[in-house]
């Protein structure tokens, strides 16, 4: 199937119907596939904030130490993104994705078995470190596939998975917890990347993903320096850091603070779902908004949602209040974040695998740093002042990003 220049099918035909974006023949099937992949890994790396406190409770340790569980696979699941990044270019998408699912899966039965508090902080650590190439290798495929004027509509598809993967395990592991034990649900997580690996057989890898450069300057060096040498790059990699830390980082605590005050954890995961809830519905709202709205008008709408969604946590503690919240940030994910990652995937497009590859590294560092950050004042029970702060930092994001990304489209225009 031909596109024209703007990414539109023949005679202007909706380019996400039957075959989104025209891109590619069976562009459906690759994209639920590709949906799959991020829900699975979504599901896998959300599940733990509702099981903290049982965790902590099952080992007889402070929360804090417990939160290790959660910073711990941020911090790898960051950490591993250029490594996925460099071996995709080099084995293909779909070959780093199956890869990496064996060492999930075995991390996930690790977790499983874990008989002490510091073996399963290892556990999560290997398997965010695995999970890690699914989203990344996922964004990648699309922007090898799709045009780059239609593509934030499967980008925001894929948000809708990953948004999906969120109210799911938020919502279910607690309720699954209190039913079963958290040691089922990290099992379950373990089973469904064991499911997505076969199902991956069925995903043919885009053409040209594999590069044939050797040596470690032309796979690894080159790229590093396209990105780090462009200041764009630079300045999207800083908001994906400090959007890591206040809305995933500090998204951790959301469960616990209702479970501080005596929710049980199925009530206080279904409340922090709101999160998966928003950004699954309001997905669907960017998807029909890209192309008629600006970029940065996507970005301030995303801005003001997050700065609107720590207010109400702050107020007060409530199981309404953290739910509203969770919408709010769901919002702001599905607008601000879908923003900054297809800006990510256009700013430095030679590099494109790791320049995707470094934003989900700042991203995940920066929620790595957002729940550690956290964790004192978790402990202490004091998350008014941990979602106070998380405020004071949405507002100048939120400026930064829609103003700079005005900016951008003026200099590219």
């Amino acid at each position: 199937m031909s596109t024209t220049p703007d990414g539109s099918g023949p005679d202007g035909a909706d380019p996400d119907g039957a075959d989104p974006g025209g891109a590619v023949p069976d562009g459906t099937r690759r994209l639920r596939l590709l949906q799959l992949a991020s829900l699975t890994s979504t599901v896998d790396r959300f599940a733990i904030a509702p099981l903290l406190v049982p965790i902590a409770a099952s080992f007889s340790a402070p929360l804090a130490a417990a939160a290790g569980a959660a910073g711990g696979y941020f911090l790898a699941y960051g950490l591993m993104q250029v490594v996925w990044g460099v071996l995709s270019d080099r084995i293909g998408r779909v070959r780093v994705m199956r890869l990496a699912l064996v060492g999930a899966v075995l991390g996930g039965v690790a977790s499983v078995l874990a008989p002490t508090l510091a073996v399963l902080v290892v556990a999560r650590v290997v398997t965010g470190a695995c999970t890690a190439a699914l989203i990344p290798a996922a964004l990648v495929y699309v922007g090898d596939t799709w045009p780059a004027a239609v593509r934030q509509r499967p980008l925001s598809d894929l948000l809708a998975a990953t948004a999906l993967g969120t109210a799911v395990a938020t919502a279910g592991a607690g309720l699954l917890a209190d039913l079963a034990g958290w040691r089922v649900v990290l099992g379950a997580t373990a089973a469904g990347c064991a499911v997505l690996f076969v199902a991956l057989r069925a995903l043919p890898e885009p053409d040209g993903a594999r590069t044939t450069s050797r040596g470690i300057v032309d796979a690894v060096l080159r790229p590093l320096a396209a990105v780090a040498g462009n200041g764009w790059a630079r300045l999207v990699l800083a908001l994906a850091f400090v959007e890591g830390a206040v809305v995933l980082g500090v998204l951790t605590y959301l469960a616990p603070s209702l479970q501080a005050g005596g929710s049980s954890a199925a009530l206080a995961g279904l409340a922090a779902g709101g999160y998966g809830v928003g950004a699954v519905l309001f997905s669907r709202v960017v998807r029909r908004l890209v192309g008629r709205l600006r970029p940065a008008a996507l970005a301030a709408v995303g801005g003001g949602f997050l700065v609107i969604a720590w207010v109400f946590p702050l107020v007060v503690v409530h199981p309404v209040t953290v739910a509203v919240a969770g919408l709010c940030l769901g919002g702001a994910w599905a607008f601000l974040h879908s923003t900054l990652q297809t800006w990510a995937t256009e700013v430095v497009p030679q590099a494109r695998a790791t320049a995707v590859a470094l934003f989900a590294t700042l991203l995940f560092l920066g929620s790595s740093a957002g729940t550690a950050l956290g964790a004192p004042l978790a402990d202490a029970g004091r998350f008014a002042p941990l979602f106070a702060a998380a405020l004071v930092a949405s507002v100048p994001l939120a400026l930064v990003a829609a103003w700079t990304r005005a900016r951008y489209a003026r200099r590219a225009a």
